[in-house]
């Protein structure tokens, strides 16, 4: 077994909590940081210390903010009457980098999941309902990932803006089943996205 000093061993088990970095690149990236790159090394520190002191959610969409400023919320994104559900703010930069949308978003920040114990107050669904009853909203766009838990959160959503007299669409077209929005190359997901339908009631 590998031994490493206290601080060596705390730092790769830190960069381990990543996603997709196992052992074995957490030791690559201490050990380059610490040997190649300390200057490197100090900058990402700085900057993590930073975003966790002034990176908050907004408090109307749940993205990831800077001083109540969300760039997704501006009055000319009200203009379209769309607002867009995702589950993640990853899904979010999707759709903005991939697709011409340029209405509002809420981020779930998750999807119904209830033997995780996630459930409807986890995922600010009673943000959400306040958001479709007012707040000019006339179509909401449901880009839930298409998983099982992402299907469930989907029928939810739209049965919440069935409620409120809301047209209801879903993203359709080319996302397989399964698949994160994240990982779905551009055209497929502006395929996707342009070809949404209307959700049966």
């Amino acid at each position: 077994m590998v031994a490493y000093s206290p601080r060596l061993a705390r730092l790769i088990e830190s960069l381990r909590r990543l996603p997709g970095v196992g052992p074995k690149s957490a030791q690559r990236m201490a050990l380059h940081l610490l040997d190649r790159d300390r200057e490197g090394a100090s900058f990402v520190a700085r900057s993590i210390d930073e975003a966790l002191e002034h990176v908050g959610r907004c408090p109307s969409c749940r993205m990831f903010c800077e001083g109540g400023n969300c760039l997704y919320c501006s009055p000319s994104r009200a203009e379209s009457g769309q607002l867009c559900v995702v589950e993640t703010p990853a899904d979010l930069l999707a759709i903005e980098s991939s697709t011409p949308y340029r209405g509002r978003y809420f981020v779930l920040m998750g999807k119904l999941s209830p033997i995780d114990g996630i459930g409807p107050e986890e995922l600010g669904l009673s943000l959400l309902a306040q958001r479709m009853g007012g707040d000019r909203v006339s179509e909401v766009i449901i880009a839930t990932n298409p998983t099982v838990e992402g299907e469930a959160t989907a029928y939810y959503v739209a049965e919440m803006a069935r409620a409120a007299g809301l047209k209801v669409t879903r993203i359709a077209h080319g996302v397989p089943m399964g698949g994160e929005l994240e990982y779905v190359d551009g055209s497929t997901l502006a395929h996707a996205f342009s070809g949404r339908q209307t959700l049966g009631a």
